[in-house]
């Protein structure tokens, strides 16, 4: 067994919060202190890391990642960055050009950052391509854009709902010819996809991720395909939700975590598919609903009752008030310690009430939430905003309430809905629009790494203490200190006497970490400039 001790750091381990030194013995941290007591491990220790005033934290964990398809975004066509209707058809010409008459799949357009204000038409596409095969998911991954001859290989989505002539398709239309176009992914596309993701992840920090999959995702394949490069290859860790409806004996052949994940109940704001009580400030509609308060009920009652996880991805908030019901009333069909002993969870839970989140506390139900969706679209003059107006748009993402409530917070991506990205998420989830609804810098760090382990049932991995696995990450940091949601910088986090580890200070305005290395059980899996040599 090979032992390392890294030394002349800052070690974040909230039972010795003025460590500077750990050793780990094999994939276990064997021992957390200072310098001067790391000198007795020294002469038995294989390797010593000089850490020169780098920081080491727990690796992080995303609570919601789509493998395959952020890897295909990382390796292809990504519109994310478009500023214009026009410099997004511009991108899709010249990847049609170098796909010489294959399949071209993209994503990440969104109309509401765009000066014309609308999506491209199909017969924008089909000049774009030169007639050819395109797919394009819309941010939020709820709706998409696509070509004439892709419509053309899928005729039943003509008749399904959520079908426009003008190539723009959301609910069954979308799922169809989503379907169909990846299916044009070959096996070693999707494996390179599957590594392009996870190694984007370990050079973030990120030692596990959820992958959240199902029948109306990626398929089962796909879904198999990624837990098993996990077990394959080094690198982070990835724990399976399978979504569907009814799924346990599904989900168990699969090797699947739980029934859990993207079980849609609703869509997306974005595209006007989350499920509302009241209209759209911004079109005459309250969403598209896909499971039945009913279906809710049951497929918690059958998880809890098989002492499996159930979820649902959940966003509006009548698909919340669907699926709280749903709970309540499985909860009392067998009893609530049986739900809560499932730990269900629910992805996004944008909207809720303080009666709602009371519910999910005392049911032990996880949320599972990407604060970069409130830096991307909330605030006044954001998407929020003008899909629902300014009153229902600065309720959204309440990460405070739900956290003072007692619900497990578990942050994530939703890569590529939003990009990979552990400390952008804290930082947004530190400066939230709403004040109130902000969590300290410490609050998010631990939903994006104990939180992350609890959402998957695992309650003692996330922090580097003697005995736990060597799971963590080395980072270049400028500033550190303690920061609280009100004052943004507590007044005695200079003060020794708290005793409180220190963090990088995260602001609009400063730089973040900078990742140096990430371990996994042990195993490097990422490493710039001789970092952990």
């Amino acid at each position: 067994m090979t032992t390392t001790l890294l030394v002349g750091g800052q070690v974040y381990a909230p039972t010795e919060p003025f460590a500077t030194a750990m050793l780990v013995a094999g994939d276990t941290v064997a021992w957390v202190g200072t310098d001067g007591a790391a000198d007795v491990h020294r002469s038995a220790a294989d390797h010593i890391v000089e850490l020169n005033g780098a920081l080491v934290t727990p690796a992080f964990v995303d609570a919601h990642v789509h493998t395959t398809s952020t890897g295909l975004t990382l390796l292809g066509l990504d519109l994310t960055a478009t500023r214009s209707l026009a410099e997004a058809l511009g991108l899709v010409e010249q990847h049609c050009r170098q796909a010489r008459g294959g399949v071209v799949l993209g994503h990440g357009w969104d109309e509401t950052r765009w000066p014309e204000h609308r999506p491209p038409t199909a017969a924008e596409l089909d000049r774009a391509s030169y007639g050819g095969v395109v797919y394009l998911s819309r941010i939020d991954v709820h709706a998409c854009v696509v070509s004439s001859a892709l419509l053309a290989a899928v005729p039943e989505a003509r008749s399904a709902p959520g079908y426009d002539a003008s190539g723009w398709l959301r609910q069954d239309a979308h799922h169809l010819v989503r379907t169909a176009a990846y299916e044009a992914v070959t096996a070693g596309q999707r494996e390179e996809a599957i590594r392009a993701t996870r190694a984007r992840a370990a050079s973030l920090g990120i030692g596990s991720f959820h992958e959240n999959g199902g029948p109306g995702i990626n398929g089962p394949d796909d879904f198999q395909a990624v837990l098993a490069q996990a077990v394959r290859e080094p690198g982070p860790q990835v724990f399976g939700y399978w979504g569907e409806l009814g799924g346990v004996d599904r989900a168990r052949e699969l090797g699947a975590r739980g029934v859990a994940g993207d079980l849609f109940v609703d869509g997306a704001i974005g595209s006007r598919t989350a499920l509302m009580h009241t209209v759209y400030a911004d079109a005459d509609s309250v969403g598209a609903s896909y499971l039945s308060q009913s279906d809710i009920t049951d497929h918690v009652v059958a998880c809890s009752r098989a002492g499996v996880q159930a979820g649902f991805h959940v966003i509006g908030d009548a698909a919340m008030t669907a699926v709280v019901n749903g709970l309540r009333v499985a909860a009392h069909r067998v009893g609530p310690d049986v739900v809560r002993a499932g730990r269900h969870r629910l992805e996004h839970a944008e909207m809720l009430t303080s009666d709602q989140i009371a519910v999910l506390a005392d049911l032990g139900v996880v949320a599972s939430v990407q604060p970069l969706f409130d830096e991307l679209w909330g605030g006044d003059h954001g998407m929020y905003a003008e899909r629902l107006g300014v009153q229902r748009a600065l309720t959204l993402n309440p990460l405070a309430q739900m956290a003072a409530a007692g619900v497990v917070l578990a942050l994530g991506s939703d890569a590529p809905v939003t990009p990979l990205g552990p400390w952008a998420a804290i930082r947004a989830a530190a400066w939230h629009h709403v004040p109130e609804s902000r969590l300290s810098v410490r609050a998010a760090f631990n939903a994006h790494t104990r939180g992350g382990w609890r959402a998957a049932g695992i309650d003692d991995a996330g922090v580097l203490t003697p005995g736990a696995a060597a799971t963590f990450a080395v980072w270049s940091v400028e500033d550190m200190t303690v920061q609280t949601p009100d004052s943004r910088v507590a007044a005695w986090s200079t003060d020794p006497r708290a005793g409180v580890p220190e963090l990088p200070a995260l602001s609009p305005e400063t730089p973040l970490p900078e990742c140096l290395g990430t371990v996994v059980g042990g195993v490097t899996v990422f490493e710039q400039q001789g970092a952990l040599s």
